[in-house]
Parts: C-alpha cells; sequence; structure tokens
C-alpha cells in the first residue's frame, strides 16, 4: 500500500514528506469549522501534524488559525514553526491562568503528556497527565477534542492475541502506565459532565528517520551492538499516518469520548525487524535474549476503520530508515525504551 518513495536527504524534505495531507483530510478540512488550537505541538508529533492541518487547510481553501501551544523549551522548535506558518503561544500547561488565558478554538488536539523521566519523577508524571488535562477540558469545555493516550494502559498481553483490541480490560503496570489511564479517566469525566465530545487516542508506536522503535533497532545493528529481542514484536506506524489519522478523529469525537487505537497494520517482530536491518545496513546482527510470550500490542483495525488505513508499509519504512542512518542524517537521541517490561520508564 505504500506509495514509491524517495528516502529524504535532509530534516526538511523529512519533515515536508511528513507533514503532507492525504486528500481525505483536505477535504476534511472543508467540512470542519473553526480554528485548530495543537496543545504541547513542541513535542515529537506536533510540528508535522500542524504543518499537515495548515497545509490541508490552504489546499481546501478555507481560512482557519492553526495555533501551537507549548512552553517552547527549545526555541528552534518554535522558530520553524512560525516560519512554516503556524501561530505560536509559550504557555505552562500546569499553570490555571495561562491556560485560561488561550485564545478559544472549536477543535483541540491535545499531545500534552509526560513519560520518561517518570521514575525519577512521579509527581510531575501524574500532574502533567492528570492535573493538566482537567485545566484543558474546562476551557476548551465547548470544543471538540481530540487527545493522546497510550497503548500501554493495556499492559502486556499474548502476543499470538492480534493485539488489544478498544473493549479490552485495561491492566496497566507502573507509574506511567498508570498515570496515563488517569489521563483518560480525567477526559472522561469532563466528556460526561460538561458533554464535550472527544476522541481518546491509545498510540503504539509513531516512528520517523529521527526517532522510533525503528530507528532505536537501526542504530544498533549500525553500531553491531546485540539486539536483546526480549520484548519479541511491536507495533510501528509512520509518522505522517498518524498525523493524517488524528486529524480525521477530529470528526469521530462523540459524548461519552470515543476510544481508538492509533496502530500500524503488522504485529512485527523484533527478530525480524533487526534481520532485515542488517541485510539493508550490510551489518551482522547478533540476537541476545529470547522472546517473551507477551508483549505491549495494539490492534489497529477499528481505527483503520475510522480514520483510514495507515499507507507506509514497514518494508519502506525499513528501506528509508536504513538509507537515513547509513547516510548520516539527523537524529532527535529520543531512545523509544520500547525494551521496557515491568513499565519502569
Amino acid at each position: 500500500m505504500s506509495p514509491n518513495i524517495i528516502t529524504p536527504s535532509s530534516t526538511t524534505e523529512l519533515e515536508d514528506l511528513l507533514s503532507t495531507p492525504p486528500q481525505d483530510v483536505v477535504e476534511m478540512m472543508q467540512r470542519v469549522d473553526g480554528d485548530i488550537i495543537f496543545l504541547g505541538v513542541g513535542g515529537k508529533m506536533g510540528p508535522t501534524m500542524a504543518r499537515m492541518a495548515l497545509r490541508a487547510t490552504a489546499e481546501a481553501g478555507v481560512k482557519r488559525r492553526i495555533i501551537g501551544v507549548s512552553r517552547f523549551s527549545d526555541a528552534a522548535v518554535r522558530q520553524r514553526l512560525v516560519e512554516g506558518g503556524i501561530e505560536t503561544i509559550a504557555c505552562d500547561l500546569l499553570n490555571e491562568e495561562e491556560v485560561a488565558a488561550l485564545p478559544d478554538a472549536p477543535n483541540v488536539i491535545s499531545m500534552s503528556g509526560f513519560k520518561f523521566g517518570t521514575q525519577s519523577a512521579p509527581h510531575l508524571t501524574w500532574a502533567t497527565n492528570c492535573y493538566a488535562p482537567a485545566l484543558l477540558c474546562k476551557r476548551f469545555c465547548d470544543s471538540r477534542i481530540v487527545a493522546f493516550s497510550s497503548g500501554n494502559v493495556y499492559g502486556m498481553v499474548p502476543i499470538d492475541g492480534g493485539g488489544s483490541q478498544e473493549g479490552d480490560p485495561l491492566k496497566p503496570s507502573g507509574e506511567y502506565s498508570n498515570a496515563a489511564l488517569g489521563r483518560e479517566r480525567i477526559y472522561e469525566y469532563f466528556s460526561h459532565t460538561q458533554q464535550t465530545p472527544m476522541v481518546l487516542l491509545r498510540l503504539n508506536y509513531a516512528t520517523e528517520l529521527r526517532y522510533g522503535v525503528l530507528v532505536d533497532i537501526a542504530k544498533d545493528v549500525a553500531a553491531e551492538r546485540n539486539i536483546n529481542v526480549t520484548m519479541g514484536y511491536v507495533n510501528v506506524i509512520w509518522l505522517g499516518d498518524a498525523n493524517a489519522m488524528s486529524l480525521r478523529a477530529l470528526e469521530q469525537c462523540a459524548v461519552p469520548a470515543k476510544i481508538i487505537n492509533l496502530a500500524g497494520r503488522e504485529i512485527a517482530s523484533t527478530r525480524e525487524i533487526s534481520e532485515q536491518l542488517g541485510s539493508l545496513l550490510q551489518k551482522p546482527v547478533t540476537i541476545a535474549g529470547v522472546e517473551a510470550n507477551q508483549a505491549y500490542l495494539n490492534n489497529g483495525v477499528s481505527g483503520h476503520e475510522l480514520l483510514g488505513d495507515p499507507q507506509m508499509s514497514l518494508e519502506t519504512m525499513l528501506r528509508m530508515t536504513s538509507e537515513w542512518i547509513a547516510g548520516g542524517g539527523e537524529s532527535l537521541d529520543k531512545p523509544t525504551h520500547f525494551q521496557v517490561l515491568d513499565g519502569k520508564y
């Protein structure tokens, strides 16, 4: 299903690829009224998703504000957004007064969250994942809200079960997974009490060429480090597909909040990914460990039916990742820690 895509030769080309809107997102922008505000836009997904929304809006021939909100601890991220035509607002989403001062927007995409560092700062994990959503829900009570969650709320499941589905029991493990479930419950509470239409996206795992599960494995293969396959299977979805599906979720917002898995088509073998990357990078692969009989796995079928099928194939992602790594492409140096089995981040 993946188009014949040439590997980007620069970060600029990569971000252009990640933010290219599919035609159905352009058409959706003609149907969805009002401005769109992206909360927590400074993270890994936000910049290219906001830019996709801007490009789709322009192609749709409509006028709306695309607003990106973040603390912007990295000034370069804000500068790129501004240069791309996106309005930016610096805001601490834990500050009630700053949140209250944000402009109205009928459409909200909330990407705020805290995962890595949970073990050393659990208080910040819970505040970011639970208190901030409460402030945002009260501020945007009359908006549609698409908010990100995590597939980790399901806990680990048998590798031969096809992955967790939206109605499955939740078994979070560790501070982060429990805080992620707490985040969902806060959104659900305000969806019920305020009648605020929402979608909660349980994501497993977005990847592009600067970060993601495939990048983590490719770096180890390129450096000829042992590949630990204890976490034997993973979900991966191309970030450009995840961006498009997240924007389409604005039309799925409902009361009570609708839960949708955001995942790729395949459940991929860590061992096979490593071996394929070894072949592409022309490096020997040394496997360590034995695959556990459980993993963090989402079943994305329902999400594909509601939000559209991912278009980028795993084979194309592997090829582009290997070419990017071999060519010395930029890295965000933000490991996913997908190998963690005990929920301790």
